[in-house]
């Protein structure tokens, strides 16, 4: 068997990285996809690889040679490489192609190491190897039966996006025996190239094919198998992620801070939403309104802000709406003067936006991190702070005050003459979700020195839109807020769901009551994976102590790399260095028996 690569593309997307180079020789990690994929093939044991090169292929020729490892390098080159597509290459080496039972490869993909085992160990002799279609996924579609035949190729100008379930994209690798080169595919080849010319793409010949009956070609399905198309510089960015090494790729990962949905396959059990919050029908109505919201500027601050006033049933003057909680928090730590009182470990947007020989810590020395609103007082008692800080619950620990408690906290403060920052962006995951929030307007006014933050993302389930509140009787700080932070701060779907919030807010309830429920479940059976310590929590996740078989960094590095599903690794959380702590997210039920497995597993 030998292979073919069509290299002769200019990838003009990947910008400067090609300027001098044709898309196969950018590095992915330190290697060459050109090396990558010619050590893949001597693996195989293949005869010899014909590549076409057309762009900056002097360097091309020049970096492989006429052999590779062993392995015979044909060359077949595409003069016009800039007026023509694929169809052109694969026409120059038809020659080749019916020379032997080939793989036809594509140049600008990256893939893991067993796709040309399984493509070549399948007795079936023409494949396309497909994958079930995904968003980042563009180009030709297939869609298959019952017994894997490719029963239509799908092009760009045909795709339709109600019909996703039923797309496959083919990875761009394809096994053709020497008969159905010679007998079906080259001479299909020649007369579509008369009829439509040399500016198309080599899978219309596929097409046409397949639309014949008897016509031979099947595809394989790659599962979860890892691949990635590199046509640009986002592209190159995913796929370093994807196929880093075992030690870097959590690394990587994590730099990205979010946006995770690139990544389909992988189960994310570090950021923390509401696994059953919003409802399909909510959904439903922001999607029907898409092209307006789309196109149309959002409100201002005072429309935005009489909203989140409606959200809550709290006075516009009291409350300040912010592109997340982050925005906000950033605002908010502009006004705070003197030291700072906080508990550590805890959500560290808040410590880091200042300057830390500002920070009184206090660290609770109860092993499940428990503490109290008397513990606070009676520690902050005698320290001299300005303002003091309670995520309430915790974040990491899932500690939590009940409310009581923390407006006895604020009078202790206001006595003081100290503010009290409270940030309940967790407050609707606790077993009294339903009285335990302090954004109400007698309270807000009878606190003046308290101040309210909560995440909508967080709770509601929204992340993508980026929602956060902060509340509080003191209207002058609120004002400063809203003068501090852009007029449009938030984008029109943002602020078309704060409008449409409370015709769903029966369904907010049940969600709450449901995730409650899970929690308690999740619970029971994190319990019985022996090398965890679970520690109670209030909130959408479980600190663990890791203890015996792994740390922390190994056992998060094991499920990510094994079994693609990423937890928090907490011994880089001021208070738990070193301590071998992970933080795990509580998402729907088949999400979390998906975990259990894997920690069952390990």
């Amino acid at each position: 068997m030998q292979a073919l690569i069509l290299a002769a593309g200019m990838g003009r997307r990947l910008g400067e990285k090609t300027r001098s180079n044709t898309k196969c020789m950018i590095e992915v990690n330190g290697v060459k996809l050109i090396d990558r994929v010619l050590s893949q093939l001597k693996s195989q044991n293949i005869d010899r690889v014909v590549i076409v090169a057309g762009y900056c292929r002097e360097s091309l020729i020049a970096h492989v040679g006429d052999s590779y490892d062993g392995i015979p390098i044909h060359w077949v080159v595409n003069p016009i490489y800039d007026k023509t597509n694929n169809i052109y290459s694969l026409a120059l080496a038809k020659d080749e192609l019916v020379k032997d039972d080939t793989l036809l490869i594509e140049s600008d993909l990256i893939f893991d190491d067993a796709m040309f085992e399984m493509i070549i160990s399948d007795p079936y002799p023409n494949l396309a190897l497909v994958a079930k279609y995904e968003t980042w996924m563009d180009g030709t579609m297939v869609r298959i039966d019952g017994d894997n035949n490719i029963v239509n190729f799908v092009p760009k100008k045909a795709f339709n996006y109600d019909e996703v379930d039923t797309y496959y994209k083919t990875v761009n690798i394809y096994k053709f025996s020497r008969e159905f080169s010679e007998k079906v595919y080259v001479p299909f080849l020649d007369a579509y190239c008369r009829v439509m010319g040399n500016n198309e793409y080599y899978e219309q010949v596929l097409r046409v094919i397949t639309l014949l009956d008897g016509a031979n070609l099947k595809a394989l399905p790659i599962g979860n198998k890892r691949w990635y198309e590199i046509d640009d510089v986002q592209d190159l960015d995913i796929a370093e992620n994807i196929f880093a090494n075992e030690h870097e790729r959590l690394g990587k990962y994590n730099k990205r801070y979010g946006g995770y949905w690139r990544f389909p396959k992988m189960l994310d059990f570090c950021y923390l939403v509401n696994p059953y919050f919003p409802p399909a029908r909510m959904k439903d109505e922001l999607r029907a309104n898409f092209d307006v919201l789309l196109t149309e500027y959002p409100s201002g601050m005072q429309v935005n802000s009489l909203l989140a006033g409606k959200y809550f049933n709290i006075r516009q003057d009291f409350v300040v709406v912010g592109n997340g909680a982050a925005e906000l928090i950033k605002s908010l730590k502009e006004s705070i003067e003197g030291n700072i009182g906080v508990v550590f470990p805890t959500f560290e947007e808040y410590p880091n936006r200042i300057d830390r020989t500002r920070l009184v810590t206090f660290i609770p020395c109860d092993a499940d991190l428990r503490y109290t609103a008397e513990d606070l007082m009676s520690f902050f008692g005698d320290k001299e702070i300005s303002t003091l800080l309670l995520i309430n619950p915790d974040n990491p620990s899932g500690n939590f005050i009940h409310k009581m408690d923390v407006l006895g906290l604020a009078e202790w403060c206001r006595q003081r003459g100290m503010k009290l920052i409270v940030d309940e962006s967790f407050v609707d995951f606790t077993d009294e979700s339903t009285t335990s929030s302090l954004l109400q307007n007698d309270t807000l006014l009878q606190y003046s020195n308290m101040i309210v933050v909560k995440s909508i993302s967080k709770s509601y389930g929204v992340p993508g839109l980026r929602l956060g509140v902060m509340a509080s009787s003191d209207t002058k700080l609120i004002a400063a807020v809203k003068k501090d932070v852009a007029i449009w701060n938030i984008n029109s779907f943002a602020e078309f769901y704060m409008q449409i919030f409370n015709k769903y807010e029966q369904f907010y309830k049940v969600a709450c009551d449901k995730f409650v429920e899970e929690r308690s479940r999740f619970a029971a059976r994190l319990a019985k994976i022996q090398y965890l310590r679970v520690i109670p929590s209030q909130a959408n996740y479980f600190l663990c102590e890791v203890v015996g078989r792994y740390s922390a960094n190994e056992l998060t590095e094991l499920l990510l790399n094994r079994y693609n599903i990423l937890i928090k690794d907490c011994n880089n959380k001021t208070g738990l260095k070193g301590k071998n702590y992970i933080r795990i997210a509580i998402r729907n039920s088949d999400d979390n028996d998906r975990l259990i497995k894997a920690l069952q597993a390990l």
